[in-house]
């Protein structure tokens, strides 16, 4: 499985909503907040894109020599329909500092020196060290996640249903009113997640590890077909 920092750091280089929390700091939207690019440093820091006149730019800018405190918070929303669509939430606090030059005309980037995290996701909360962090390479399908999920669930709807074959007696209730809907919840370099939705107050996630890690998407196209030709047979 995935380590807790690299979940963290997965988190950190998706798509998913975050948001910048500085203590005392108001706003009136809170996409005032919202960075609109994230990135890492070498260091394990770090750098998140505002507006030069968002509130937490005038805030870091105001504090210069002093110390401001701020956490980003992450919040994973799995891209297809099912139940419990909150795949995960991550939280790291650390120290604000505006860093000029780094970012074009009317936008300044803030760096947010790491001090501590945490991660709670379906695989469970765990905290994050600072080495661990910046030592932590992101799931490599992390940029095509969304939408490859998105083409299981569209297109290959059958293959996924024929999952259910492979956990034995786990869906023996379910069978008899017939086969458990299958929808993609997750899916990372050792496996895909699935959640089968066997009444409208009932689902469960199943794991589908494969043999090997997969490295890009077109080793993931040949573990899916392997995966898939194991539930036919």
């Amino acid at each position: 499985m995935p380590s807790a920092a690299e979940r963290t750091r997965t988190l950190v280089q998706s798509t998913c909503s975050s948001v910048l929390l500085v203590p005392g700091l108001q706003v009136v939207h809170p996409v005032q907040l919202m960075p609109d690019s994230r990135a890492v440093g070498p260091e394990g820091d770090l750098f998140l894109g505002f507006a030069a006149d968002s509130p937490a730019v005038r805030a870091a800018t105001h504090a210069q020599g002093d110390e401001l405190t701020a956490a980003l918070e992450l919040t994973d929303v799995a891209p297809v329909s099912v139940p419990h669509r909150i795949r995960g939430r991550a939280r790291i606090t650390g120290w604000l500092t505006a860093v000029p030059g780094l970012a074009g005309p009317g936008r300044m980037t803030l760096r947010l020196e790491f001090g501590e995290a945490s991660v709670d996701d379906l695989w469970g909360a765990e905290m994050v060290e600072p080495d661990a962090f910046r030592d932590a390479v992101a799931d490599p399908l992390v940029t095509h996640e969304a939408e490859l999920l998105q083409h299981l669930h569209a297109a290959h709807g059958e293959q996924m249903a024929t999952l259910a074959t492979l956990l034995g007696e786990r869906t023996a209730t379910g069978r008899a009113a017939g086969v458990p809907r299958a929808v993609p919840v997750a899916l990372d370099r050792f496996g895909l997640r699935v959640r089968f939705i066997e009444s409208a107050a009932a689902c469960f996630d199943a794991r589908f590890e494969f043999p090997d890690p997969v490295r890009d998407v077109g080793e993931l196209r040949r573990a899916m077909h392997t995966l898939f030709e194991a539930a036919a047979h």
